[in-house]
């Protein structure tokens, strides 16, 4: 029996979309979904969850959980990851804490900036413990990763933990839906083509009919600023840089050194932007899952309906040998030309029964790939911290971090990551 074994699958929502959808998908039918989670309670729920779509639906996957990790990934032909290490409370409080004490304020944390990088730095340890797990008991399985942050995390697992892995993200789908419904255009008949990084990849193309729907774009773009929306920072950006970007505003607001600023606290009233708004969703899903959880958990005629998350999607395109687009991050074999080879990139990649191959994209346009290497920097240096153990190379990370570094001096950033080591304690490796 194949097998599909999902790593923290005590997120039970997202276990629904991305089991659920294999559960609807005809090609994995007879599949077993193997499921983990450190917190055996969710695990249970995940089960009983599933369970209850598989009676409804009439699938024939098996569905089982397991305690000890390495035996839900024997001989598994693919593994989906969606963990989160350290979770809200301590550690997504203490990434957004502590900064404030410096006077550097975030939105989401969960990329690049100060609060990415310490995300990377207690999550990479773990999944290189996946990435032995693989290599001894199913050495051949792709690896879908969820987790963020995206890009370190599939460059970590394709680098350091000798594992096939491409990284997924729902900006890429979303992207087009979201800027024609903010902009009050219809999507039917467009084509799109979207490169970069994650979280800063660039709509490069967007076409009806083989015109050039760009300068509508930007004609309504600069309409809509003129009143307060959820997306001024990512319409700025594209009337300022030329291309709008993957990832939503909130997120944007933090990669980039323009908007979050102390000595222009103006900006973040013009731009809308909403501060600590990771933190608040932590503790909506944590009041709102209290209330879904009868409905999910306990609901014997509970039903799915495929959704849009690309994993189903690629494993029947494996087993079909059906060709399926996705937007995948993978590692930049030339596929990039003006963005370093070591870093790892989202581009086009075609799924067929032979696996997942990127396609070439060549050259950004200039000024899109300087912002993507503002990034890459400090992504490239977090996994080298990782690598090594080396302090300093935390202390690079963070110096080289756009928003950080337009915020405080090199002592303040060198202090913040040290306050940070000291306040993670053991969710964080020992660094020299």
């Amino acid at each position: 029996m194949s097998k599909i074994t999902f790593i923290g699958a005590g997120s039970t929502v997202f276990a629904k979309n991305v089991l659920g959808d294999c559960m609807q998908t005809p090609a994995l039918q007879g599949f077993e979904l193997a499921l983990f989670d450190i917190d055996p309670v969710r695990l249970k729920d995940s089960e009983n969850m599933l369970n209850n779509i598989k009676k409804t639906s009439g699938s024939t996957c098996v569905v089982k959980s397991y305690s000890d990790r390495k035996e839900a990934l024997r001989g598994a032909k693919y593994v989906v990851n969606a963990i989160q290490v350290g979770g809200y409370d301590p550690c997504t409080i203490t990434d957004f804490e502590i900064p404030k004490k410096y006077g550097l304020r975030q939105t989401i944390a969960d990329t690049v900036g100060i609060g990415g990088i310490f995300r990377n730095l207690r999550t990479i340890p773990v999944m290189l413990d996946f990435a032995a797990d693989i290599r001894e008991v199913c050495p051949d399985a792709l690896f879908l990763n969820y987790t963020n942050p995206m890009a370190v995390l599939t460059n970590a697992m394709n680098t350091l933990g000798g594992v096939q892995t491409v990284g997924l993200c729902h900006s890429v789908q979303a992207c087009i839906p979201d800027l024609f419904r903010n902009l009050g255009m219809e999507t039917e008949g467009v084509q799109a083509k979207i490169a970069g990084i994650n979280h800063m990849a660039w709509l490069l193309e967007v076409t009806k009919d083989g015109v050039d729907l760009y300068p509508e774009i930007k004609r309504r773009a600069a309409e809509k600023q003129k009143e307060k929306h959820h997306d001024m920072v990512r319409l700025e950006m594209m009337l300022n840089f030329g291309y709008y970007i993957t990832e939503s505003s909130e997120h944007n607001a933090e990669y980039h050194p323009y908007f979050i600023k102390r000595n222009y606290p103006e900006l973040i009233e013009r731009f809308n932007i909403p501060l600590d708004e990771y933190p608040r969703r932590c503790v909506n899903q944590i009041e709102g899952w209290k209330a879904m959880r009868e409905d999910l958990v306990s609901n014997q005629d509970l039903t799915h309906h495929r959704s849009h998350e690309y994993a189903s999607y690629i494993l029947e395109a494996i087993e079909t040998n059906v060709p399926f687009k996705i937007g995948g991050n993978v590692m930049n074999t030339g596929l990039i030309t003006n963005l370093p080879k070591e870093a790892c990139v989202e581009v086009p990649c075609l799924v067929d029964a032979s696996g997942v191959t990127p396609t070439y994209v060549g050259d950004l346009p200039p000024q899109c790939a300087a912002l993507n290497r503002t990034n890459i920097n400090t992504q490239l240096l977090t996994l080298e911290a990782a690598a090594t153990g080396k302090k300093e190379h935390i202390y690079h990370a963070a110096m080289l971090d756009p928003h950080t570094a337009a915020e405080l001096s090199i002592d303040d950033i060198k202090s913040l990551c040290d306050d940070l080591i000291e306040a993670h304690g053991d969710w964080l490796p020992k660094f020299q």
